[in-house]
């Protein structure tokens, strides 16, 4: 590790949680909070290597709860900040998300899933999904990236600070134990020496050292039902407008598909695998995932099956990407067919074996 800069393009082979302590780095991020939990852990252990060596700092809490919090106040007072968490944490963690969702505070969280309900496996699962795009009490005015790999990882992670400064939502990257434990090949570089644009941080509730830019009083109280629903709605006038621009999806072959496969994260590996595998034995199969889980690609779904007789969705959960499924394409008669394995890895030999089932 003590090898590895940012200076160039370099060809590297890491953990995923190694590559998020890195990404972090290159992303300009300047203090992580956090608190120790399987299998993040090691994102902060060499957050705390690179940190001095890059200027930067960390901060380790008493609980997820403080975490959450300590990373609102940090980007409030115009810092770069992030945090990461998996499982029970990301639960605790869903309070200073909500806050951040209302008053507009563009937090990173990095969520590694394990299994679940509760203390569960500190393994893997994608049974986190449900909880990160729609966790606390409000309309999930949030953008949650779903990543299959560690170059997406690393990208993603430099993407998420951009997009959380530039529009002012939380913005989470949505892992799980297997990526953050294996490890793989990726190139790794200083987003700003490929031309790459990286949005600066600045004081969101006023700067002492510019008399001009005042302050703002920030809230997430209010007195009356009125005025709660003219700041939920203009907020989520500007999630829409924002989603636009945001939404990424990858399909294909779904043009002449009578079956789409569907999966985000890691288990869209063995659906690609699989794609690719039965489109050489020339079935009529497509693949279509969603990069952002939330805002979902809906209306590119939509098309990418209006020629489809099926869609078979496999996910490491009991439903939770089916569910957005459903709800996003509310109003389809297509047929969708679960492949559904809570808290178990998913492979490419698993689905080609589904879809030969229909």
């Amino acid at each position: 590790m003590a090898e590895v800069s940012l200076k160039g393009e370099q060809r590297v082979f890491m953990t995923g949680n190694e590559v998020c302590a890195w990404a972090a780095v290159a992303a300009k991020a300047d203090i992580m909070y956090g608190y120790p939990i399987t299998p993040q852990n090691e994102i902060m252990h060499y957050w705390t290597r690179l940190a001095p060596k890059e200027g930067k700092r960390f901060l380790q809490t008493e609980d997820e709860i403080s975490a959450g919090f300590t990373t609102v106040g940090g980007v409030l007072s115009g810092r770069k900040a992030f945090t990461a968490t998996a499982g029970p944490g990301n639960v605790l963690m869903q309070e200073s998300a909500g806050m951040a969702e209302m008053m507009r505070i563009p937090i990173v969280y990095i969520i590694q899933q394990r299994g679940g309900p509760s203390t569960a496996t500190v393994i893997y699962a994608q049974q986190e999904t449900t909880l990160t795009t729609r966790g606390g009490n409000g309309e999930g005015h949030r953008i949650v990236y779903s990543t299959s790999n560690h170059q997406e990882l690393f990208d993603y992670i430099i993407k998420s600070f951009n997009v959380a400064w530039k529009y002012r939502f939380p913005t989470f990257l949505l892992g799980d134990g297997y990526q953050a434990k294996m490890r793989e090949p990726l190139t790794i570089y200083n987003p700003e020496e490929k031309g790459m644009e990286i949005i600066p941080a600045e004081p969101i509730i006023g700067d002492t050292t510019n008399p001009n830019r005042g302050f703002q009083h920030l809230r997430n109280t209010y007195n009356t039902e009125d005025e709660l629903y003219d700041v939920v709605m203009k907020n989520q006038a500007d999630y829409d407008k924002m989603a636009e621009e945001v939404i990424e999806w990858h399909a294909e072959g779904c043009e002449d598909a009578d079956v789409i496969l569907v999966a985000h994260g890691v288990v869209s590996r063995a659906a690609l695998g699989a794609y690719k595998q039965l489109k050489a034995e020339g079935k009529k199969v497509g693949y279509f995932r969603p990069i952002t889980v939330r805002p979902f690609p809906a209306k590119q779904l939509l098309e990418a099956s209006k020629n489809a007789k099926k869609l078979l969705v496999a996910e490491s959960a009991y439903g939770q990407l089916l569910n957005i499924v459903k709800a996003e394409i509310f109003g389809s008669t297509i047929e969708i067919v679960p492949m559904l394995r809570p808290g178990v890895g998913i492979t490419t030999e698993e689905i080609v074996e589904e879809y030969n089932k229909l």
